[in-house]
This record gives C-alpha cells, sequence and structure tokens, in this order.
C-alpha cells in the first residue's frame, strides 16, 4: 500500500474515533445497556421465592430501584466539576457492585441479607444509569443542540429496547435461567462503560448539512431492531428455541445495534474527503491534518453552584430558553408544573412496570407469557421514546406544536392503558403493555427536551437529572403505599376464604381480576390529574414554542464553522 494512502487511512481512522459520530454511536451503547430496570418484572419473581417476600416488601424493592433509577442529582453535580470519563467509571462501579451483590443473595452464595440491604443494592445498582445517561445523553445533547429532539428519542429509545436485548443475551448466553439475568445485568453495562470511557467527551459543534438525514438512518435501524425484538419475542411465546437459535437471534441483535456504526463512518467519510478535496494540506505530515470536528478539553467550571441572591433567583429570572442556573430553574413555576405531571405521568407508569410480572400471574397467565408481556412493554417504551423525540421534533419544527401539548396527550393515552388492567378481558394485558410501554416511553424524552429548551443547556446535567426526582416519589406512594397494600389486602381476602392464615403460606398470591382494579382505577385518576397539570404548561409556553428556539444554536454553529475555515486558510 502507498505510504500516502496508508498515512490517509490513519488520518482518516483517528479523526473518526476523536469525532463526534463515533462518540455518539459509543453513547448508543451505553445507552442500550442502561435499561436494566425495566427487566425487574422478569427476576422479580426470582427475589420474591428464593428470599420469601410478600408483594408489599417487593413492591418496596421496586421503589427503591425507582428510586435509585431516578435520582440522579449527584450524578448532574459530580458532572459540572469532573470530567465525562470519571462519571462514567463511578456509574460502572456503581452498577457491577449493586447487581453483583443482589445476585450473589438469590443464588444463595452468602446468607439471605436484610430487606434494607437488598434495598440499598438495588438502589445502588439503579442508581448507575443515571451515570450512564449524565455521560451520554448530555453530552450527545451538547453536542448537537439543533436535532435534540431526535437524539433524545434515539438515546433514550435504545435504552426502552435494552430490555429485550439483555432478555435475548441471557437466553444466549445462559438459558432460560432468570438468575442469571441478574448476573447478565452486572457485568455487561459496566464493562460497555469502562470500554468506552474516553470515547464520550463535550465537542465543538459544527454544521453538517447531512446530519438530519444521518439520524433517520439512525431511526430506520433502530425500528427495525425492535421490530426484529417484538417478533422473536412473540415467536418465543410459541415455539420453544433451542440454545443454537437463541444464540442466532441474539447475534443478529447484536449486528443490528451495531448497524449504525457503519452509517456513521460513511458520513464521516464523505466530510473527510470534501475536507481534503477543498482544503488539501499544505504541510508535512508532522503537522495536525485538519478536521471536521475539533475536539475541546472539558472545562468544568468549579463556579457553577455559586450562591444568587434572592432577587436573581425569583425576580431577575432569564427568559425561557436562555441559560437558567440551577436554584433559578428548581425554584420555578415551570419547573413546579413538571414536577407534578412527572409525579403522576412516571409515578403510575413505573408502578404498572413493575407489577406486570404479579398482574399477569394474578390473571392465570403462564410465565413465558408473562415473560413476553415484559418483552413487548421494552419494545414498545423503544416506539414510545422514538416517537416522542422525532414526531414532536418534526411538529415543533414544521408547525410549532408544542412539546408540552404532546406530553399532555401522552399522559391521557397512559389512562387508557391503566384501565384496561382494572377492568381486564381475555387478551387486554398485551393491550395494556403495549400502550403502557409506549406512554411511558414517550413521557421521557418530552420531558428531558421540554426541560433542555426552557431552562438552557449550561447546567442541563443537573436539571434533567432534578426533572425526574418526581418519578421516584410518585412510585413510594402509588407502588408501596397504594398498589402493594391493596393487593395484599384482596391476596389475604383469598386465604380466609380457602380458611388459611398469613403464617401458613411463605408467598403472599392473589388470583383474579379483583387484584389489581382498585389500585389500577386510583391510578388512572392520577394520571388524568397529571394531563390537567400538564395543559397548564402548554398555556404557560404557547408564546414561548411559537419563537424560533434553536435560533441561537444555529448562529454559533456557523460561527464556528467560519472561525474554522479562517484558521484552515491561514
Amino acid at each position: 500500500m502507498p505510504m500516502g494512502k496508508s498515512h490517509e487511512i490513519l488520518q482518516f481512522t483517528n479523526n473518526f474515533i476523536q469525532g463526534r459520530w463515533f462518540s455518539l454511536f459509543a453513547s448508543f451503547l451505553i445507552m442500550a445497556g442502561a435499561g436494566a430496570t425495566y427487566l425487574f418484572g422478569t427476576y422479580s419473581k426470582e427475589i420474591k421465592s428464593s428470599l420469601g417476600y410478600d408483594q408489599t416488601t417487593l413492591n418496596l424493592l421496586g421503589f427503591f430501584k425507582d428510586l435509585g433509577a431516578n435520582v440522579g442529582v449527584f450524578s448532574g453535580l459530580l458532572a459540572e466539576i469532573t470530567p465525562t470519563w470519571f462519571v462514567l467509571l463511578v456509574g460502572a462501579s456503581m452498577n457491577f457492585t449493586g447487581y453483583f451483590m443482589i445476585w450473589f443473595s438469590v443464588v444463595g452464595k452468602i446468607q439471605k441479607p436484610n430487606v434494607w440491604l437488598m434495598c440499598m443494592y438495588i438502589c445502588l445498582g439503579a442508581n448507575s444509569q443515571n451515570f450512564a445517561n449524565t455521560g451520554a445523553l448530555v453530552t450527545s445533547v451538547r453536542n448537537f443542540p439543533e436535532s435534540r429532539g431526535n437524539l433524545i428519542g434515539l438515546l433514550k429509545g435504545f435504552t426502552g429496547l435494552s430490555g429485550a436485548i439483555m432478555t435475548q443475551l441471557y437466553l444466549a448466553v445462559y438459558g432460560n435461567d432468570a438468575t442469571s439475568l441478574i448476573l447478565l445485568i452486572a457485568w455487561l453495562p459496566a464493562a460497555i462503560s469502562v470500554i468506552f470511557v474516553y470515547t464520550i467527551r463535550e465537542m465543538r459543534v459544527v454544521k453538517q448539512p447531512n446530519q438530519l438525514k444521518v439520524f433517520y438512518y439512525c431511526l430506520a435501524i433502530a425500528i427495525v431492531l425492535a421490530l426484529f425484538l417484538m417478533v422473536m419475542t412473540l415467536v418465543e411465546r410459541t415455539v420453544r428455541f433451542t440454545h443454537a437459535a437463541d444464540v442466532g437471534t441474539a447475534t443478529m441483535a447484536c449486528a443490528l445495534l451495531f448497524l449504525p456504526l457503519l452509517v456513521f463512518v460513511r458520513e464521516e467519510l464523505g466530510v473527510f474527503r470534501r475536507k481534503n478535496i477543498i482544503d488539501p494540506p499544505r504541510v508535512s505530515t508532522t503537522e495536525h491534518p485538519p478536521v471536521p470536528v475539533v475536539v475541546v478539553v472539558e472545562n468544568k467550571d468549579t463556579n457553577n453552584l455559586k450562591c444568587l441572591s434572592f432577587n436573581d433567583i425569583f425576580l431577575n429570572k432569564p427568559e425561557r430558553g436562555e441559560d437558567y442556573s440551577i436554584l433559578q430553574a428548581l425554584l420555578s413555576t415551570d419547573m413546579l408544573i413538571l414536577f407534578v405531571a412527572t409525579f403522576c405521568g412516571l409515578g403510575t407508569s413505573l408502578t404498572a412496570v413493575d407489577n406486570l410480572g404479579q398482574i399477569g400471574e394474578s390473571l392465570g397467565y403462564p410465565t413465558t407469557t408473562i415473560k413476553s408481556f415484559v418483552s413487548l412493554l421494552s419494545i414498545w417504551n423503544f416506539f414510545g421514546r422514538i416517537f416522542s423525540g422525532f414526531v414532536s421534533e418534526a411538529l415543533l419544527v414544521k408547525y410549532k406544536f408544542p412539546r408540552t401539548l404532546m406530553m399532555t396527550l401522552v399522559l391521557l393515552l397512559s389512562c387508557i392503558g391503566l384501565l384496561l388492567i382494572a377492568f381486564p378481558f381475555n387478551g387486554s394485558v398485551y393491550v395494556a403493555s403495549v400502550i403502557i410501554g409506549f406512554s411511558f416511553g414517550a413521557q421521557l424524552p418530552l420531558l428531558f427536551s421540554i426541560i433542555s429548551e426552557l431552562f438552557g443547556l449550561k447546567y442541563y446535567s443537573t436539571l434533567f437529572n432534578c426533572g425526574q426526582l418526581a418519578s421516584p416519589l410518585g412510585s413510594y406512594i402509588l407502588n408501596v403505599k397504594v398498589t402493594g397494600p391493596l393487593y395484599d389486602r384482596e391476596a389475604l381476602k383469598d386465604l380466609v376464604k380457602k380458611g388459611l392464615t398469613r403464617s401458613s403460606v411463605k408467598e403472599l398470591t392473589c388470583i383474579g381480576n379483583q387484584c389489581y382494579r382498585q389500585a389500577f382505577i386510583i391510578l388512572a385518576s392520577v394520571a388524568f390529574f397529571g394531563a390537567l397539570a400538564s395543559l397548564i404548561l402548554v398555556a404557560r409556553t404557547r408564546k414561548f414554542y411559537k419563537g424560533d428556539i434553536y435560533k441561537k444554536f444555529r448562529e454559533q454553529a456557523e460561527a464556528t464553522e467560519a472561525e474554522m475555515a479562517s484558521t484552515n486558510n491561514k
């Protein structure tokens, strides 16, 4: 191979690995492993039976899972003062420690831990996904600010698919053993974060003409992956797969997951060739070649958390869309309304997700069918995230359709799914899994996008994590204090009818349509209240969304492009 050609290949490879597109690909993989909390419905039965928990105790574990998964303030604050690689490493350590100890407990390799200790394990493991979110999602949004809706939809979409992807991987690696799924959750996401720990970092934004087209290619690949996983999930429910078939299915899923890498290589290669044609190197090969994206060192401002006066916090707030301080955003009326809507929307959705396994059991579905419910929910969770990301972005840009109104519609849709569980009929849980999964998935990209649009990107690492704080609170009240006790009350009624007492059975189980009826009527009512709260935010932000919310980011990208062109011409 000629020396010039070899140098050109090395030059392109270096540019690609250090560029925005490879960083985004690494973010896809990290987010695809950051949804282990959605598999709780699959392995919770193993925890319940091996440790002898009743439903209220299991729901308490579910609450601490949701608490860890949604209280990401620490990861956000850490990201304000430390580089991204450190945030990812902390998350990887927490993930492995938390889930590995849960696996140790379930398989009996250690003495049965106290309930509070199991709560700490699952909270620690679940909290790790906030570090993945903060490291991958926040960095990617800052690297592609004009396409944040599409980008957040894709990234959170891969997180939504992670449950189905990990299900296929654990079937291929360990066989049909739900306890081994916990072990897979412990080591795989941690390994991905460690491998790409230095790849994900903030870079200067440069306008690229094909950027939107690249995202739509990724969308097409993600949809094909989701459809493949959905088909395989339905087939596995009716046909018993051999281990070789499981391996083949997992291999195909991984191939589709890696396909965006080829799209990014093609896009980066086109930019590289155009750059060399327009501005070929004029000096020796020892000089750094021109690159389409300039990587900058992450400089963390340690004064991010400076004190503000009362007037700054409450009276002299910036306009919507400008950079709010952390306190200005958290103490604003808009954030309060978002908090209420999130409490109602994500709180009810998380409760439904955590109880899905027991819902299927109470209605008499076999174990294989219950696993299908969980996988269907995970897949439609993906479609909800993709829909709310791409469709809300298109409607916003073309018709000035506010994302806040989209959130209202999503919460109304979730009411239907919750009522289908409250009043079940033959096959209704399949439909409910699809609706709840879709609406649950749609809420997160909308929440993250709305926060970035209303309060700016300067403190986005902290603010988007603070935006989720209502979710675990809603989960605790609605799951632990409402749904769990109501279920146990119905289960105790069944025991009385059979002439038994609580002490005579190890596991408290309820069978019948009445088990979750009252609880899910309450959940549907709460979700409807959240939709009404969201409608208030629609009225407050109507004028803001009628403007050009991306104008300043286009101007910044054009200024950077002009600066780079001027530098290269010198």
